[in-house]
């Protein structure tokens, strides 16, 4: 933790029973990430600027692997778990195990092992091994509208989760229904717009009509 001088503070923080209520909308269940030997554990409350900054701030991550590195970088296992937040929310990509690396004139890779995380992976690696910046970005999808909506992808009753249901939502004109109820009514329509209809584009079936991460960014601006 740091302090209001920037200098870092060591000492653990405590919180009252209170404050802990009301980030967790009073121990609500939903907010319930897990349980271990020391009890449960809760997730906060984000507002829609915190949720906004996450999502942008993964794009920028995925943006320098997949075009600003010295060597194009595929991630291969984009997911919530993967993403860490700073004291000032700011997400950090993390878990480079899976990944592989391109020179930056590779568009694709074939593999026989197929590594990830059901939900998140792309159609054509699963079936097929095959994997590129695509993939990330069928992922970064997933991960968007889970940001948006704040379920889990698995939480979803449909068997291609929230990508085929948002996609639907959006041309019906439904979009605004997918937003996490927490929120409220306290977020810019157009922005949140937007962000939603990125999310659907970014998992279509073909990778070729999924957006780089470069056009995605532009289209949430």
């Amino acid at each position: 933790m740091r302090n209001k001088e920037g200098k870092t503070n060591r000492e653990l923080q405590f919180f009252s029973l209170e404050t802990i209520a009301h980030a967790t909308n009073n121990f609500a269940a939903t907010n319930k990430l897990g349980e271990g030997g020391f009890g449960p554990v809760y997730k906060n409350v984000l507002d829609w600027k915190k949720r906004y900054n996450i999502i942008e701030g993964v794009g920028q991550g995925l943006l320098y692997l997949h075009k600003y590195s010295r060597l194009k970088v595929i991630h291969r296992d984009l997911k919530g778990s993967n993403i860490l937040l700073h004291d000032d929310m700011n997400p950090k990509i993390s878990d480079f195990g899976m990944a592989k690396i391109f020179g930056h004139h590779d568009s694709k890779a074939n593999t026989e092992r197929i590594v990830g995380t059901c939900g998140y992976i792309s159609p054509e690696y699963a079936m097929d091994g095959i994997y590129s910046t695509r993939s990330d970005m069928f992922s970064f999808g997933v991960l968007l509208l889970e940001i948006i909506t704040g379920r889990k992808h698995n939480s979803f009753h449909s068997l291609s989760g929230p990508l085929s249901l948002a996609w639907e939502a959006w041309n019906e004109g439904r979009a605004l229904e997918l937003i996490d109820p927490s929120l409220g009514e306290s977020y810019p329509k157009d922005e949140v717009m937007r962000c939603i209809h990125v999310g659907p584009l970014c998992g279509q079936d073909n990778p070729v009509d999924r957006p780089t991460i470069l056009d995605a960014l532009s289209m949430m601006y």
